[in-house]
């Protein structure tokens, strides 16, 4: 039984593209925060690199099926930590996201709480007896992935609370979701779509209008996604260099090192260096696709799917906001953009991959 635990079993290449992104992204963090008050940022991101591949290690080491069996008290530790945020945190940019360790390091919750939704929907589904789901399933399912999701939107965090949604439908969908609740459900969220507006704060309403039509405030609320698409525009081909890009440099692009660093890296690296990018990003998804195809077992098999739906929806969100086809909505770059959380969070997911993959000959 020992040799299925082999690291010569691990996903190597998975591993691999990984670092890659990562490498990439610390280049343009480093790019992106010269001489300005986030200069020691790369440095720390490499220090979340290393911290984030020893996790995703000891993400391996644990059978997934114990994890699936804490997953009540995981979920309950999540609540905890989602009602603690707002209460001990300090507010950063309007929001009150992040619990303070000390020492400059702070801890974001609703990250963590990714890696539980995946789990929990995978073991939620996998131990239906039926093959297909029914309507008490969707309402219990969708009630313990929109609590912590209610409890993030109202840090305010929408962005966040919207990435737990795929690896929900990811679950309905390999879960055998009839067609017709499938219709029920979106004719219901387009109906509630008027009331949903009402509930969001201005600067969130402000965000939407100002992707209908940036130019309505062009040195205001439309500012950021104006100079994101300049930054990508002005990229060109082969990009104007590492440390090159005016837009980046002369800090017209704001916040260059999280939101936007795709916009950062288009305009220093241009086509070409995006073309890699998507390219090395597309690789790891059918790396975890290919890990599905493999798994032992259905929840095996929805872990892996729940944690590619997710990184998917931060692709298309994060480069579709940077090109004025999204919303802003603050969602990162996974494993490039600047942040400890986020970068934990998604080495402790591909952990969980690499974890299906070990045991893929034990059943």
């Amino acid at each position: 039984m020992a040799a299925y635990r082999s690291v010569r079993n691990l996903d190597w290449a998975l591993i691999l593209v990984a670092i890659a992104l990562a490498g990439l992204g610390i280049l343009q963090i480093y790019s992106a925060t010269i001489d300005t008050a986030w200069r020691s940022a790369w440095w720390k991101q490499g220090a979340y690199l290393c911290a984030g591949f020893f996790l995703m290690w000891l993400m391996t080491r644990i059978d997934y099926h114990t994890l699936l069996g804490q997953v009540p008290a995981l979920y309950m530790i999540s609540l905890g930590l989602l009602v603690l945020t707002p209460l001990v945190g300090g507010y950063v940019w309007g929001s009150k996201r992040w619990i303070p360790l000390g020492f400059g390091f702070k801890f974001q919750p609703s990250e963590f709480v990714k890696l539980v939704i995946v789990l929990l929907v995978a073991r939620y589904v996998s131990e239906l007896r039926s093959d297909r789901l029914d309507v008490r399933d969707l309402v219990k399912l969708g009630l313990l992935v929109g609590i912590p999701g209610a409890l993030v939107a109202a840090q305010p965090d929408l962005g966040t609370s919207l990435t737990y949604m795929p690896v929900l439908l990811a679950g309905l969908f390999f879960g055998g979701m009839r067609w017709q609740h499938a219709v029920l459900i979106l004719v219901a969220g387009a109906l509630l779509m008027p009331v949903g507006w009402f509930m969001l704060k201005d600067y969130q309403k402000a965000r939407l209008e100002t992707f209908l039509d940036p130019m309505k405030d062009p040195m205001g609320k439309g500012y950021q996604v104006i100079q994101s698409k300049i930054a990508v525009g002005a990229g060109g081909i082969w990009g104007r260099g590492v440390a090159r890009g005016s837009q980046t440099q002369l800090r017209f692009l704001p916040v260059a090192h999280t939101d936007f660093l795709i916009s950062a890296f288009a305009e220093e690296h241009g086509f070409v260096g995006i073309l890699v990018v998507f390219g090395l990003y597309f690789l790891l998804l059918m790396q975890i696709v290919q890990n599905a195809q493999a798994a032992p077992d259905r929840a095996g098999m929805l872990i892996c799917m729940g944690v590619c739906s997710l990184l998917l929806f931060h692709l298309l969100v994060n480069a579709g906001m940077a090109v004025g086809r999204m919303p802003v909505t603050g969602i990162p770059l996974p494993l490039m953009s600047y942040g400890g959380s986020s970068m934990l969070s998604v080495f402790m997911m591909l952990g969980l991959v690499n974890n299906v993959r070990l045991r893929r000959f034990a059943a």
